[in-house]
């Protein structure tokens, strides 16, 4: 499992797959210019797609791109150095000549980075053809998610993925780890020393995630089926967010001691069971483009986790995630336990008001620390207050920016490693298949009532609103 020295050496040459769709046009190509403007990206990069382009419609496709997802085209040196740099190649995946003409493309290249921005069901078709065309051989492969949709396809994508490619070099992509705020989470947990005598079932009642959206699943209806909102949010995205707020301190700085890590909590995790999961749909869902009439895909999810170590033994962490909920927002409530003596007439176990820690990760970046403080006058009784930091700072570099960088350069730090990505599906694996149907919520709401019942003897959930305290 750890990560071969030779794979840190730096790629000579990117191939993009996929390169004319929708993930590539709103996030790649931009993400591929701002590298250039940094001077980060020099090597050639092979876009190839079933389309019969021309490279004109290519550059043209890219100007697109950039004019409407990075605001404007502001260097004009490096837009034209990013399409100096541009190769195409046209062609079936099933098609062994599509990858000879791959190979012809790179040309002198002996380091490539494989980039699968492709639909999941063509993952193993691709790979087995860059393996058949040696063009694996020192190369490097970087898959989006999802890998898998449970945890024996996981298996399976795995065994595929590691008879043409060595572990190292296998980098799975999830662009939310390439995130300032998400990163910020493992640095703020361990600069800080006052954080960690309290970070424990001690001191902490339990942990709330919320990742709310207050859109809908708009054109990509049939995608959507195919996944839900368990398998499309949960299961890695929120997942990753707990493992980096839950692990034990890394023995060091280093992408294997952190992935580690990372799987211990997995694997403390308790599989779901039914009674720890609310499913919910929002009204209308069913009458969405590419969504079955008597669809039974979930567009909210609630959970409740325990973690089985001595850490967070007993503390329950709970994650929801929606669409069409009542704003877009991702936020951390950690929630502290009440001082153990009630020596004030509003001790927080008469307000209902304990401490808490708010780390705010989108659409800004942020984090709260909750005290009480004494409000003027003889009597002694307060207000809760939040000390309030925002973190964003201009010019931060985009998840894709980011994350391409490190695959380009070799640095496994964001990225997810085989038995992280297995230990994740472990969890959800009972409740994917066997589990009640969903409950119809209102849209602009925050999911169905029910999901209130799963945290009720914790105070409930917490709503995030921009800027406010708990209860504001």
């Amino acid at each position: 499992m750890t990560i071969n020295q030779k794979q840190t050496v730096r790629s000579d040459a990117l191939a993009l797959f996929g390169v004319t769709g929708d993930l590539a046009y709103k996030m790649i190509i931009p993400a591929l210019y701002a590298l250039v403007k940094r001077g980060a990206l020099t090597i050639p990069v092979v876009g190839v797609a079933l389309e019969k382009w021309d490279l004109a419609q290519l550059h043209a496709r890219v100007k697109d791109s950039l004019q409407q997802h990075s605001g404007r085209i502001d260097d004009k040196k490096s837009f034209h150095k990013l399409l100096s740099l541009l190769r195409y190649v046209s062609g079936d995946y099933a098609n062994p000549e599509t990858f000879t003409a791959i190979k012809k493309a790179l040309g002198g290249a002996r380091r490539p980075t494989h980039y699968l921005a492709i639909p999941p069901f063509l993952f193993e078709k691709v790979i087995q053809g860059l393996g058949a065309a040696g063009l694996a051989k020192d190369a490097r492969v970087v898959v989006e998610k999802p890998f898998g949709r449970d945890l024996a396809s996981a298996r399976e994508l795995n065994r595929v993925a590691h008879s043409v490619f060595p572990e190292g070099a296998i980098f799975r992509i999830d662009h939310y780890l390439g995130k300032e705020a998400i990163m910020n989470i493992l640095y703020f947990r361990f600069a800080n020393s006052f954080l960690e005598p309290i970070w424990n079932r001690n001191y902490i009642s339990s942990v709330q995630i919320t990742l709310a959206e207050d859109f809908g699943v708009k054109t990509r209806g049939a995608f959507y089926e195919t996944v839900g909102c368990l398998r499309d949010v949960i299961q890695n995205h929120l997942f990753q967010i707990v493992a980096l707020l839950a692990l034990e301190p890394p023995t060091r700085q280093d992408p294997d001691a952190i992935q580690t890590e990372k799987v211990k909590i997995f694997r403390a995790i308790r599989p779901l069971a039914s009674a720890d999961l609310v499913r919910g749909q929002y009204t209308g869902y069913q009458n969405e483009p590419g969504v079955a009439k008597n669809s039974d895909v979930e567009t909210f999810c609630a959970l409740r986790l325990f973690i089985d170590s001595w850490r967070w033994e007993g503390v329950p962490w709970y994650l929801r995630s929606g669409k069409k909920l009542a704003r877009s927002v991702n936020e951390v409530m950690v929630e502290l336990k009440p001082p153990p003596q009630k020596l004030f007439d509003d001790s927080p176990s008469v307000s209902g008001q304990t401490n808490y820690l708010r780390f705010q990760l989108a659409p800004h970046s942020s984090i709260g620390l909750a005290a009480r403080v004494k409000q003027k006058g003889k009597k002694f009784i307060g207000d809760q207050k939040e000390l309030f930091v925002l973190e964003e700072e201009p010019g931060e570099q985009s998840p894709y920016e980011r994350l391409l960088g490190d695959a380009i350069s070799g640095d496994h730090t964001l990225f997810t490693r085989e038995d992280a990505s297995e230990a994740a599906w472990t969890i959800v694996d009972p409740v994917l298949s066997k589990h009640p149907r969903p409950f119809l919520y209102r849209r602009g709401s925050w999911g169905p009532k029910e999901a209130n019942a799963l945290i009720a003897k914790d105070g409930g959930w917490y709503n995030p609103a921009v800027g406010s305290i708990k209860g504001g």
